[in-house]
């Protein structure tokens, strides 16, 4: 692809003299350096804030760190590094005028960085994408192969394999002097010619954005018919949850295992989230690609200024949306960004080695007056003495404690009723 921190002329090298003129040179506009200075930093503004965020509430939280999280984790890396080596120097270009201020190092070391976020960006995108596939389409064989251990290997191979892959672009990137009648600029250029960058650029093109797309289309399909149109998989860990009968009036059917439809209704909004996450991808890349397509086909370049802004701030967009579609689709990241910003209550919980609730739903059994009550759980079918002093018909939250401490004092009770009848027979 085209470096993102220069404009595509400096590209069309066909092994020109660097004292050949250029014509007259002219500086941005005011309108223009106004309105990409402004937008492109309120962008990489929101981005990287929002994307160093999403990879705090991953590495913070406990139950964040899923191997779908891993995932998204690495893109919020990639999407930093589009937003810091390619957004960034934009600024620095609109205000002066196109002259390049980082020298030979920083030529070389910002292309390298942005080539290796948008592909990694885009591995990530085709990682996730067949890690929901396995869990949705294939959810026995996603307990072993959609673990976090195994997505975090996964994830160190895609980064390690795309920066060698990248490495070419050290050898391919040099600053040049751009000689014009009225000025002569310092630019960060390719050193090969239009001719020799082609293939390379193709197949860049191909690997990093066609082959993903189409696998996520034919993937993301497959998972909208199990999910939208067909009966969700079983869970295997659901196996052992049943149906109970109620003994009330009505006799009515229940369900312990109701977790299933809020799982369901779970798997299809995360779907959905990284659905229009692949979406995005592919309509915020789509004027750039298909400019840089168009160019290299044309005798002469298209170069508007205008144009050119806008493809650069739709890939901009697409590193900076994400959080925001986040925390707009995902409860849980809304949460967890919440309380990363100390919004909202914050709560004490109870360490879980020290006491447990436990909700229970009570029905007086009617065959019988009687009769004691019966109490039942998600967790268990628990009877012991403390269960009688529970009224009927009601939830409560019960504290472990309290329960041990009552049987503790009926198992007393009852020690000390069995020592009082033998002494009455002794006697």
């Amino acid at each position: 692809m085209e470096n993102l921190t220069v404009d595509v002329m400096p590209v069309e090298n066909n092994g020109t003299q660097e004292n050949q003129t250029l014509g007259v040179w002219t500086d941005f506009s005011v309108e223009y350096k106004v309105v990409s200075v402004f937008l492109v930093s309120l962008i990489c503004g929101v981005g990287i804030v929002g994307n160093m965020m999403v990879i705090l509430v991953v590495l913070t939280t406990k139950h964040m760190r899923t191997p779908t999280n891993c995932y998204l984790v690495s893109l919020a890396a990639a999407d930093l590094m589009v937003l810091t080596a390619a957004g960034l120097p934009n600024i620095t270009d609109a205000l002066c005028g196109g002259q390049w201020v980082y020298g030979y190092a920083g030529c070389l070391g910002i292309t390298y960085f942005q080539y290796l976020g948008i592909n990694a960006s885009s591995c990530s995108i085709t990682a996730f994408t067949v890690e929901r596939y396995i869990a949705i389409c294939h959810p026995i064989k996603a307990q072993f192969l959609c673990t976090l251990s195994r997505a975090k290997k996964i994830i160190m191979l895609v980064w390690a394999l795309t920066s060698v892959y990248c490495v070419m672009w050290l050898f391919l990137s040099d600053t040049k002097k751009f000689v014009y009648d009225n000025a002569v600029l310092l630019g960060c250029a390719y050193k090969v010619s239009r001719n020799h960058y082609l293939p390379i650029y193709f197949t860049d093109f191909t690997v990093f954005y066609v082959l993903p797309l189409l696998l996520a289309t034919v993937l993301y399909g497959l998972i909208a018919r199990i999910l939208f149109l067909n009966p969700l998989p079983s869970d295997p860990k659901g196996g052992s949850k049943k149906w109970r009968r109620e003994a009330s009036q009505g006799g009515r059917m229940v369900s312990t295992s109701s977790s299933s439809s809020t799982t369901a209704a779970s798997r299809r909004q995360v779907t959905k989230m990284l659905a229009v996450v692949v979406i995005l991808f592919a309509l915020l890349w789509m004027p750039y690609r298909t400019l840089v397509v168009v160019n290299s086909f044309l005798d002469k370049a298209y170069l508007d200024t205008w144009f050119l802004l806008f493809c650069r701030l739709c890939i901009y967009l697409n590193s900076a949306i994400n959080p925001v579609i986040y925390n707009a689709m995902s409860q849980k990241f809304r949460t967890a960004f919440k309380k990363l910003c100390h919004c909202g209550p914050q709560r004490m919980e109870k360490p879980a080695t020290y006491s447990v609730a436990l909700t229970y739903s009570v029905i007086k059994e009617t065959s019988n007056g009687e009769s004691p009550d019966h109490f039942t759980t998600e967790m268990d079918e628990l009877h012991s003495p403390c269960d009688q002093y529970l009224p009927a018909r009601k939830h409560l939250s019960y504290d472990l404690q309290t329960c041990l401490y009552s049987n503790l004092s009926w198992f007393q009770g009852e020690i000390s009723w069995d020592k009082l009848m033998k002494n009455k027979t002794k006697q």
